[in-house]
């Protein structure tokens, strides 16, 4: 089977921009006046019967080597927000992994698992690539990265709460939050999530759903969202009953995570020429375009990588 690449319904596009528009340009607005298993997708294989050669090398560079695809190489995907939704089959990570596959030829088999059963597999090497992770010195040890999107993260909170910044919330030692398992965020963030943490204020679960629905009964208080999740959270309930408090972190990058357990050093830098010519030639920023409104997907999408 192969993985033919597919650009989401444009209804599909048409209401997630609608949805997330207002939102993103209130987020920018604020900014700048603050400042001045599981079900697999089939495998994803190139389109074309060969490498392709038109490809082009990211500005000011010569081309590298293309990956060694005389092997499958497993993918984890997982659901969050317009990453992916396995109800749909659609979301940003499917739609890089098929121009990942059609770039270099490979043969790719996508998985969706759990985000921290993904960490687990990517460290024993069990599992070759994932995308949109985040680095940490932990990561660094078994994880190369490419980076290709960065981007803030923001505390969701009732509005029926005494507390109007992070730091009124982590002060009421009645406040829980909710978190996914193995998820990491911005310094201050994951320094917020370390002292709640230490006073057993936080619930975890495996994904965001189960995250919403307790927000929205009160069994926790908050949960951290990305602009990943303004769909949901920009729906008319959940609107309605919660408020965005920024944590005060620089946007963080993220990108493609490939296990140093399965993939050498050398394939892995084939790799991040792959996610370097996607961005250099405005691929990366299209794809983006296709879930956001286009001044956030160019403001996600272009950054000085770290």
């Amino acid at each position: 089977m192969s993985f033919r690449a597919r650009v989401p319904s444009s209804s599909l596009r048409r209401s997630v921009r609608r949805q997330v528009v207002g939102l993103a340009i209130a987020l920018v607005a604020g900014a700048c006046a603050r400042a001045a298993s599981a079900d697999a997708p089939p495998p994803l294989d190139s389109a074309a019967p060969a490498r392709p050669a038109a490809v082009p090398a990211p500005a000011g560079r010569l081309a590298g080597k293309l990956p060694d695809c005389s092997r499958p190489l497993s993918l984890g995907l997982h659901e969050h927000g317009v990453l992916y939704a396995a109800q749909t089959g659609e979301g940003i990570d499917k739609d890089i992994a098929e121009e990942m596959a059609r770039r270099s030829g490979c043969h790719i088999t996508p998985t969706v698992l759990p985000r921290a059963r993904i960490w687990q597999l990517i460290e024993t090497g069990a599992l070759d690539l994932t995308l949109s992770g985040i680095s940490t010195p932990e990561r660094d040890k078994f994880a190369g990265f490419a980076w290709y999107v960065s981007n803030k993260y923001y505390l969701l909170a009732r509005q029926d709460l005494y507390a109007h910044s992070v730091e009124e919330f982590r002060r009421r030692s009645a406040y829980r939050i909710g978190l996914i398992r193995s998820f990491r965020y911005g310094e201050k963030a994951n320094q917020f999530v370390a002292e709640l943490e230490d006073q057993s204020r936080v619930t975890y679960a495996g994904s965001l759903d189960p995250l919403y629905t307790a927000l929205l009964d009160g069994g926790i208080e908050a949960m951290i969202v990305e602009p990943f999740d303004f769909p949901v959270v920009t729906s008319a309930q959940l609107k309605a009953q919660t408020r965005l408090l920024e944590f005060g972190d620089p946007p963080v990058p993220h990108g493609l995570v490939m296990s140093r357990k399965s993939l050498p050093p050398a394939q892995q830098q084939a790799w991040r020429e792959i996610i370097l010519a996607m961005r250099a030639d405005g691929t990366m920023r299209r794809i983006f375009e296709k879930y956001f409104p286009a001044d956030l997907a160019r403001q996600m999408t272009q950054f000085a990588d770290p």
